[in-house]
């Protein structure tokens, strides 16, 4: 566990609830017709938190403490980061449902659902308390092990499913809007180019490496990771593709992905995964949003400041609020991949423009073809992000 860089953590930030959710729900509304979209996230992830990950280690700074020092004109400096705190405020609010909704959803799955009233209060509770502490690195390893035995169920599962493989390969390699899969697209680019990643990316590998002759080491580290977080995302749409049912209401109806291997203990399995999964994304969102504001603002505050402290529970609380009105954790969780999927090409945009700059990164700025990389990315993600738009406004 000591060699392991940021970037498993990145992966298991990304492999949540709201991962396992939107995966099972594109697998059983669409197939495999969505697995191109999932492997269209994978490489976009790649490359961009490659460039966070080399942000982070060339300047020794975080990119929102970058973003204030590199724009000079005041005006502007105070727009860009207002965009910058607004989507991840937001991003991570929404996401913060989700995660929150996904340890409930474990948890009804565990003991039934007849406190699931009670449960987000809990979950917010637990959560709270390892944040306040600031203990959590203490269970990472724990949730990182539960995550895992979930993310091997599905693996096996997608190998006992008895997958066809042409039809496989189809929906990897051969793109399909199928009718009403646009916010679906969305959600899975959402849930796997998680926007506040991309800052976590870059302040934690500076803690890790502190020379750039670890450049290379912090690339595979970052590739590595998340290849093997993007298989186990395919697996579980190739396994949810077996589900035989026509909408997702439930923690019993996602359960239904694992039976194949488990059968009537399936439901324990999801359970453990998704309360783990839930726990550990509930501590990084809160975490994430608070290092953002922290850079913003230029407080330079520590964990145990209160500045810091408010932030985090402002986004807790916003999570645990966000499941009182009635609202299903699946619907939550769902609305939380698409508001990242759409917030997300503001940040890619700033992220790119930085790590262009000659003054900033010195001659380990991006070659052109990582701008042509970057650009293509970025371009799809706004046409997906309008096609959304419009299908919400019934525009199209």
């Amino acid at each position: 566990m000591r060699r392991l860089g940021p970037g498993v953590l990145i992966a298991a930030a990304f492999i949540g609830p709201g991962t396992v959710t939107a995966c099972t729900l594109a697998g059983v509304s669409f197939g495999y017709s969505l697995l191109w979209a999932m492997l269209f996230s994978i490489l976009a992830t790649m490359v961009f938190q490659e460039m966070a990950a080399r942000l982070g280690i060339v300047t020794q700074k975080g990119l929102a403490k970058i973003i204030r020092e590199v724009l000079t004109v005041k005006w502007l400096r105070i727009l860009v980061l207002t965009i910058i705190l607004f989507a991840i405020i937001v991003g991570n609010a929404a996401y913060e449902g989700g995660n929150i909704g996904g340890a409930t959803l474990g948890t009804e799955a565990l003991f039934g659902s007849g406190y699931s009233v009670y449960y987000p209060f809990l979950m917010g509770l637990i959560a709270f308390v390892l944040l306040w502490f600031g203990n959590y690195k203490s269970l990472e390893r724990t949730f990182i092990v539960l995550i895992s035995l979930m993310s091997l169920s599905f693996l096996v599962t997608a190998v006992l499913t008895g997958s066809d493989g042409m039809e496989l390969l189809k929906g990897l390699f051969v793109p399909n809007f199928p009718e009403g899969s646009t916010l679906t697209i969305i959600a899975l680019i959402g849930t796997t180019m998680v926007p506040y990643n991309l800052f976590l990316h870059a302040s934690l590998v500076n803690e890790k490496w502190k020379s750039k002759s670890s450049l290379n080491e912090a690339k595979w580290d970052t590739v590595v990771s998340i290849a093997l977080g993007g298989l186990v995302s395919m697996s579980i749409i190739i396994a949810a593709s077996a589900i035989p049912l026509n909408d997702i209401q439930g923690a019993a109806d996602l359960t239904k992905g694992l039976e194949p291997l488990f059968g009537n203990k399936a439901r324990y399995f999801m359970g453990i995964g998704l309360f783990a999964a839930g726990i550990t994304s509930s501590i990084t969102a809160p975490l994430a949003a608070a290092y953002v504001a922290n850079s913003c603002f230029g407080w330079n505050a520590t964990l145990r400041d209160m500045k810091f402290r408010m932030v985090w529970m402002i986004i807790l609380f916003l999570g645990v609020a966000s499941l009182q009105f009635r609202f299903k954790p699946i619907e939550i969780i769902k609305f939380a991949q698409v508001a990242n999927g759409i917030l997300l090409p503001l940040i890619a945009i700033l992220l790119v423009w930085i790590v262009n700059k000659s003054s900033v990164m010195g001659k380990f700025k991006n070659a052109w073809y990582q701008n042509v990389l970057g650009v293509l990315i970025i371009l799809t993600c706004l046409v997906l992000g309008a096609k959304s738009i419009g299908k919400v406004f019934g525009w199209m």
